[in-house]
């Protein structure tokens, strides 16, 4: 990887990425060693710059890191504490039942597939995420309706969010492991369509985006949140969603 993700913010003690869908942060089981945010952060800038918190390689959006180890303790203390708010926009297959509401629930890898999060009565690690149904999406003819989703995860477990979703008998859109086969048309949603025979979905990866974490600032010690605008194909989707579908 030659080219950084664009760096939405940068200070004499912290830099944040916009991740791309796709790019793993560090290395991680299935992505090829090299090829990773984090190798490609300190082959440039040095080995002091060191990651805050992750991200699945799938999730578009923020991505924090220190640049001091005094920054870093910090940061991780305030994950670690749970006082950080992490904000994320889903796309999601099926509308919640509920507006708001929060999942909380036991999960752990499952040993049958493994990277596959699964939930369990014990053995496992808490996780817990509210979530806010902003804006939802009914589709005709029998289709499944979307919806546009607010996630706030207060425990930080792998596909946390995606599992939850899943659960709550709406599933992130386009997710391979705990969704289903759904693709985002835009001949589905837009009548007399005349497009190209070989259509292509609008979003065509896991619709889930890193978009704000609110934190206490190393030195200044203020109140600081770092923002990721939603990348072009979601707002593509989300575009056309509301022109022809919003309730």
């Amino acid at each position: 990887m030659s080219v950084l993700p664009p760096v939405i913010f940068e200070d004499e003690c912290l830099i944040a990425f916009d991740k791309p869908s796709g790019l793993a942060v560090a290395a991680e089981r299935g992505h090829p060693p090299g090829e990773n945010l984090m190798h490609a952060v300190q082959e440039k800038m040095g080995r002091d710059v060191t990651l805050v918190h992750r991200i699945d390689a799938d999730t578009s959006g923020l991505v924090l890191c220190a640049k001091t180890k005094v920054a870093l303790d910090f940061l991780s203390g305030q994950f670690q504490s749970k006082t950080v708010v992490k904000r994320y926009a889903a796309l999601t297959v099926g509308v919640p039942k509920e507006d708001e509401f929060i999942v909380d629930l036991v999960i752990k890898e499952d040993e049958a597939r493994p990277g596959v999060m699964c939930v369990v009565k014990k053995h496992g690690k808490a996780s817990v995420t509210e979530f806010s149904v902003q804006e939802k999406f009914p589709q005709p003819g029998g289709r499944s309706s979307l919806a546009l989703v607010e996630c706030r995860p207060l425990t930080g477990r792998p596909h946390q969010i995606r599992l939850h979703l899943s659960v709550s008998g709406a599933p992130i859109l386009n997710d391979p492991l705990y969704g289903d086969e759904t693709r985002l048309l835009l001949s589905d949603l837009k009548r007399g369509y005349k497009g190209r025979d070989d259509e292509r979905p609008l979003i065509n990866r896991l619709a889930l985006h890193a978009a704000a974490l609110t934190f206490t600032h190393p030195v200044s010690r203020e109140k600081t949140t770092l923002s990721a605008a939603r990348p072009k194909d979601f707002e593509v989707a989300l575009k056309y969603l509301q022109k022809f579908t919003r309730r």
